[in-house]
């Protein structure tokens, strides 16, 4: 049952990384062109035609605010893809060495590997959680936008909590496989 739900919650979290990066794509696609649109209109031989002037009118432009949209986006994602990243074991693995050590040493270092990230992400979670709070305190927004910046803090908070609950799955999971010598969870790892 609470396999399920942590999986739930890790393709739940790579779902919604997915939209929030497709969205960021094309935001960014429709910025650029924007952006040389907006370039062309005002060269040669366009400048200061009707058309030009109807087109500019439009607001045929940049994004305002695109590069302070992706980077919260960006934030959210990276959090949003992790939990399934951990669950998976999907993290990049080089094991030129830990390929020569026995299962139960692999298996203690698989342990020991779960426990240091669980523990590092509820610290990243924990000052993220800090960040978003001082954030909202001092009402601090973005330059262009006036985006106010503890929704991304947020954002990724959300993502990182996430994490850091997998995470600590994951490690009671690799200790259960250490003390009963038996498979519960594909170790992973994509190998380069």
């Amino acid at each position: 049952m609470l396999r399920r739900i942590i999986e739930a919650l890790a393709r739940l979290m790579a779902i919604l990384g997915g939209l929030v990066l497709t969205v960021l794509i094309v935001m960014t696609c429709l910025s650029v062109l924007g952006r040389f649109m907006n370039g062309v209109l005002h060269g040669p031989p366009f400048d200061g035609t009707a058309l030009a002037t109807w087109a500019l009118g439009l607001g045929i432009g940049p994004i305002q605010g695109d590069f302070e949209l992706i980077e919260a986006g960006m934030a959210f994602c990276i959090f949003a893809f992790l939990p399934i990243t951990q669950l998976t074991g999907g993290h990049a693995a080089v094991d030129i060495l830990t390929n020569r050590f026995g299962v139960t040493a692999n298996r203690v270092l698989a342990v020991l590997w779960s426990l240091l990230f669980a523990f590092v992400m509820a610290v990243i979670a924990w000052q993220l959680w800090q960040g978003t709070a001082a954030k909202m305190r001092y009402g601090e927004t973005t330059y262009l936008i006036q985006f106010p910046i503890w929704w991304a803090y947020a954002a990724a908070l959300a993502g990182a909590a996430v994490t850091a609950l997998v995470a600590v799955y994951i490690a009671v999971v690799r200790l259960a496989e250490l003390l009963t010598r038996s498979d519960i969870l594909p170790a992973g790892g994509a190998e380069h």
